[in-house]
């Protein structure tokens, strides 16, 4: 059995191969234990850190034999994972109303960016489309340019992957009340409209605006947001709550007049340029020097690569690097289970033989799929 210790150790996770956020549910699973399977499709493919501690089998799903190996699969595992268009597993006899015949307690998770319903369920999109339609998309980037997206982590991964895993642990639980199973319908556009409720909430004190570098968390706020130091880096700065931004200011060669209110927005125009202006004079690294461990809420801005290397970030053992390789911890960190100390990819199709033994194929039976094109093998 593959997985880690951990508190889904026990639990049986098929996941039909795909990329970005179905994946990366996958992976969160994995890191806690649970047994996951990918169904690799036949041809190339490459395997990265979303497919750790995971296996691999290559079914090739519109062969009849290699349907009907999935679902032997899947009468005794607990989740499947999906990606695919609306109405594609259906059509392959893969779908929810096919795998809960054979596993009535089974929970059918689907991840699809506009959901399985709607006008647009059949139309192709992206982490920037989705966002695009929540208001996410258009809240980032400076007024007056066209917004900037925030690489996919809003969409894919905030408002996909993490929903997805939420909704399976809750379905897990309530099986364990009822007995049955259920499908979980996890849109991006869902999430991440559900991770705009902060911004509704503002609106609806009357602290927000859809405007760019409007409103307090955008960059308009002089104390919250980025300023280039003179080695052409950048340090973010965080002070927001008045002993923070207090803070700040007794390390830096402004006066309280001189400055003036801190949340005077007629003078923030003003007040940025004096920062702008305070935060050129030194490097990146001298002033992260001025700031450690005060409470000014200014901290370097780091690539990924410096991320890895950076002492706060080693000390907590943030990261796990192998060759090739840099994993991220796992997260969030629970008192029963130690964080990893390594991580393996599988080889697509590596396990095929292993997974159809312990899904009770005979010998005979094994060969009879290898031949018949429906399974395939790595290495065989």
């Amino acid at each position: 059995m593959a997985g880690r210790d951990g508190p889904l150790s026990g639990y049986k996770v098929i996941e039909l191969a795909g990329i970005g956020p179905g994946p990366y549910a996958g992976q969160l699973l994995a890191d806690y234990g649970a047994d996951v399977i990918v169904v690799d499709r036949p041809g190339p493919g490459i395997k990265a850190i979303d497919g750790r501690g995971k296996r691999s089998i290559i079914l090739d799903l519109r062969n009849p034999e290699g349907t009907k190996t999935l679902l032997k699969l899947v009468e005794n595992a607990d989740i499947l994972i999906e990606g695919l268009r609306p109405g594609v597993t259906e059509r392959l006899g893969i779908g929810p109303q096919h795998c809960h015949k054979v596993n009535p307690k089974l929970i059918y998770g689907r991840m699809t960016g506009w959901g399985q319903e709607g006008p647009w369920s059949q139309m192709a999109g992206h982490d920037i489309n989705y966002i695009a339609m929540t208001g996410v998309l258009h809240a980032m980037g400076k007024d007056g340019e066209p917004p900037m997206p925030p690489l996919n982590m809003v969409g894919d991964f905030g408002g996909g992957s993490m929903f997805l895993v939420s909704g399976i642990l809750a379905a897990l639980v309530a099986r364990e009340k009822s007995g049955k199973g259920d499908i979980v319908d996890a849109a991006i556009i869902d999430g991440t409209h559900s991770l705009m409720c902060f911004v509704h909430g503002m609106h609806g004190l009357n602290a927000w605006q859809p405007k760019r570098e409007a409103n307090l968390l955008d960059g308009a706020a002089p104390y919250y947001r980025c300023y280039k130091t003179s080695d052409d880096k950048f340090v973010a700065v965080g002070c927001i709550e008045p002993q923070f931004f207090g803070a700040m200011m007794e390390k830096l060669p402004i006066g309280p007049d001189e400055y003036g209110g801190q949340n005077d927005r007629a003078r923030w125009p003003e007040q940025q340029k004096m920062l702008e202006a305070v935060f050129a004079g030194k490097s990146r690294d001298a002033w992260e020097e001025t700031f450690a461990l005060t409470d000014a809420c200014v901290t370097p801005v780091l690539d990924y690569q410096e991320a890895a290397e950076h002492p706060a970030n080693i000390e907590r053992s943030a990261l796990v690097s192998e060759p090739g390789w840099t994993h991220p911890q796992i997260a969030p960190r629970l008192s029963s289970q130690p964080p990893a100390d390594s991580f393996e990819i599988p080889a697509k199709g590596g396990d095929s033989e292993a997974i159809l033994k312990e899904a009770g194929f005979a010998s005979e039976e094994i060969d009879a799929l290898f031949g018949s094109g429906g399974v395939a093998a790595a290495d065989r």
